[in-house]
């Protein structure tokens, strides 16, 4: 009697506490909400400058993989571009405007131009694979000027100096032009209906990258940039990794040179040139190197603002339309991430991305300069 009154009661097993979702959950819901029903509000000119910054973050993550995570550097990324925009008016054109054009459907043609990216990638990928550093940034340079050549003087395939209009997407019945289509009683046109396309380039494109940046590609891709001799000393093919990181991305380069050519609805030689390989450049090291949010917000930043100056010129101090004594919004621009490049550069190595992750990871407990590691 005396043993079952002094046995203890059994331990009732407690349920443990759901952990609820940190604040930064509910941030980017809260993002993802907004930017789905930003087409409902925004008129079409930011619209279009959110495209923009769509497809450079699509671009800027390409680039980032190959300079930032892999540590080649290319001068060259605008090549990539022009070789997807024309390589898509080429395949969706149907010839009426006296250019050449296969006549395919648009998916299929905006696939195929993502892929002659890539081709044109891997023929150039065995150069990629065995030069490094300026020597890589010097060859790639070579591409530039061979892509401008071909694009002003191939008149037939490219439209000259003039360009070549850019035929509208349409996939699955759904006209990506500026026919209307009523949503929950709102007009779509071209820009409405791309912003939604833009958006699903970029997040499977960023999901993409992230899953190869935090995988074990992503370890072998910093071991070269950091070491090139113990990766290959670790049996990683240093070569063959190169190869295949140039192709990948060029085939990024050439998904924005696809939805960059839908948003002008013109492509124009011109455009395709060093100004522009140096802008992705100036992205991924202000958004910050190796990190695929860096990319984007280095993306934003650096394709929004001329934008913005270009809105906002008539209130804004010695920002002035070109001969009216002032700076023009575009060179005001170039400036503005000029200074921002230098200033990444001198004092947050890490870039923006990484000022961010600072404050996010601080605790009273840690002190304010920890990093955290997005990639």
């Amino acid at each position: 009697m005396s043993d079952v009154l002094t046995k203890p009661a059994p331990e009732v097993p407690v349920a443990p506490k759901r952990k609820l979702p940190g604040p930064r959950v509910y941030v980017w819901i809260a993002g993802c909400v907004l930017l789905l029903v930003l087409p409902f509000y925004l008129e079409r000119f930011w619209l279009q400058a959110g495209l923009f910054a769509m497809a450079a973050a699509i671009g800027a993550i390409g680039l980032n993989l190959l300079t930032g995570a892999t540590g080649q550097l290319s001068m060259g990324h605008a090549f990539f571009l022009a070789v997807g925009a024309y390589g898509y008016c080429a395949f969706a054109g149907n010839g009426d405007d006296g250019l050449t054009g296969l006549g395919l459907p648009t998916g299929i043609a905006m696939i195929l131009a993502v892929g002659l990216a890539g081709i044109a990638g891997g023929v150039f990928s065995p150069i990629a694979g065995r030069l490094r550093g300026a020597y890589l940034g010097i060859a790639t340079l070579a591409l530039i000027f061979i892509g401008q050549h071909v694009l002003f003087n191939a008149h037939d395939l490219t439209g000259g100096f003039n360009g070549r209009d850019v035929p509208s997407l349409n996939v699955f019945g759904l006209h990506f032009d500026d026919s209307e289509l009523l949503v929950a009683g709102v007009p779509f046109g071209a820009s409405e209906k791309l912003w939604y396309l833009g958006l699903v380039l970029l997040v499977a494109g960023a999901l993409f990258a992230r899953g190869v940046l935090r995988g074990r590609p992503g370890r072998a891709m910093n071991a070269i940039r950091d070491h090139q001799i113990a990766a290959g000393v670790m049996g990683v093919p240093v070569a063959r990794y190169r190869a295949a990181v140039f192709v990948l991305s060029s085939m990024y380069a050439g998904l924005a040179g696809v939805l960059l050519a839908m948003v002008f609805q013109r492509t124009v030689p011109e455009y395709f040139g060093m100004v522009l390989s140096l802008e992705y450049l100036a992205m991924i090291v202000i958004g910050g190197l190796g990190s695929v949010s860096g990319a984007v917000v280095g993306a934003v930043f650096v394709s929004l603002l001329p934008q913005i100056l270009t809105r906002y010129s008539d209130s804004l101090p010695l920002v002035n339309d070109a001969g009216t004594g002032g700076v023009s919004p575009g060179e005001a621009a170039k400036y503005l991430y000029g200074a921002a490049l230098v200033a990444v550069v001198l004092f947050l190595p890490g870039g923006l991305v990484r000022l961010a992750a600072r404050r996010s990871k601080a605790t009273p407990g840690e002190p304010s300069g920890s990093e955290g590691n997005d990639r």
